[in-house]
């Protein structure tokens, strides 16, 4: 499982390498760039998983056949 996911901002295009919690989905997420507050895609439980070069930690290990692996929006 990889923890460490880029984040790229939908409006100015900044990227910023961020550590993943495993203990809860991160629902709202501050650009360093523009200062614009990042949430959710419909259908997505976190900012990683609609924004980020990978998934979040939960949604990673479902992928990977995990037993009791589940995400918040579960």
């Amino acid at each position: 499982m990889q923890l460490e996911s880029t984040i790229i901002c939908p409006d100015c295009g900044h990227r910023a390498m961020e550590t993943m919690p495993t203990d809860a989905c991160q629902f709202f997420y501050d650009c360093k760039g523009c200062g614009t507050r990042l949430k959710p895609k419909t259908g997505d439980c976190c900012v990683f998983c609609s924004y980020g070069s990978l998934s979040c930690p939960p949604i990673q290990a479902q992928r990977d056949g995990e037993a009791g692996a589940a995400c918040c929006k579960s």
